[in-house]
């Protein structure tokens, strides 16, 4: 990105939920939720350049799955930010696609907080991260937790945040058995059994998506299974609505044959966006 405006390039960290407690469904068809949000140094990159009217190219591993670019979360988020700021002025984004999709990671939302902090940075609107919360939370319930990027408590349907004690440098392995696991089905396969608050202490919670994720791709099972094998894992649990799973405090494994991975760690705030990390297994 040598010779780059950074204000046109950001960074969008992959999201795991550490804890996940469905507390009970609300009349607006979403979920009463407590989780606890952490980010890692792995994720997508954004950049833009100025352009008569608003455009994406998508490329990277995950590119091909990440569906149409016309009804993608960061013409979305563009397009929300021009209406709410009255900025004219419009870019063709460059998206370098590397969280699986349909995996619990985030991928979309991520993507989506980029564009809005590239945006408000590129057009000199200074909402900050304030500013910019209403219209994440707009996009979808973790567009706000992927805007900040920090460690959180997240509540309601996951968009109220509080700070939570910084995991910065924390390794994590991420293991994906390369099953797509939409959102929808397995919160509606939720059992709807209210299983208690989610307290201070991640290793003392649990993730009630877990089961009817498994339910839906068995294999996930084998990845936990697999995941609790490994010497010096803290924490393994599925993250969001699955498939992806994760080892809390594992550097490397070798991986089974045919099941994505990528070896990093967790971060605060969106890293630079610098040069690609390394490729995931």
């Amino acid at each position: 990105m040598t010779g780059r405006d950074p204000a046109l390039a950001e960074a969008a960290p992959a999201k795991v939920n550490l804890a996940l407690h469905v507390r009970g469904r609300l009349a607006d068809g979403y979920h009463a939720l407590e989780t606890l949000f952490a980010f890692t140094r792995f994720g997508d990159t954004l950049t833009a350049e100025p352009a008569a009217d608003w455009g994406l190219r998508v490329e990277g591993e995950m590119a091909g799955l990440a569906g149409p670019e016309e009804e993608n979360l960061v013409l979305r988020a563009a397009r929300a930010f021009a209406d709410a700021t009255g900025t004219r002025r419009r870019f063709r984004f460059h998206l370098v696609k590397r969280v699986p999709v349909a995996a619990g990671l985030g991928g979309g939302s991520a993507d989506a907080a980029a564009a809005l902090r590239l945006l408000d940075r590129a057009c000199g609107t200074g909402l900050g991260p304030a500013g910019l919360l209403p219209l994440a939370a707009m996009l979808g319930a973790d567009v706000p937790a992927c805007l900040l990027s920090v460690t959180a408590r997240g509540e309601g349907r996951g968009e109220r945040l509080t700070r939570a004690p910084s995991m910065t440098g924390m390794p994590i392995l991420l293991v994906n058995p390369r099953v797509p696991v939409p959102t929808g089905p397995v919160f509606r396969a939720w059992d709807g059994i209210d299983r208690g608050p989610l307290g201070n202490d991640p290793l003392a919670g649990r993730n009630d998506l877990e089961a009817p994720a498994i339910a839906l791709q068995p294999v996930i099972a084998e990845v936990l299974a697999w995941l609790r094998t490994l010497p010096g894992a803290r924490l393994v649990r599925m993250s969001g609505s699955g498939a992806t799973c994760f080892a809390l405090g594992v550097t490397a494994a070798r991986v089974p044959a045919g099941w994505w991975s990528v070896a990093t760690e967790l971060v605060e705030g969106p890293p630079p966006a610098g040069p690609a990390p390394p490729p995931a297994a």
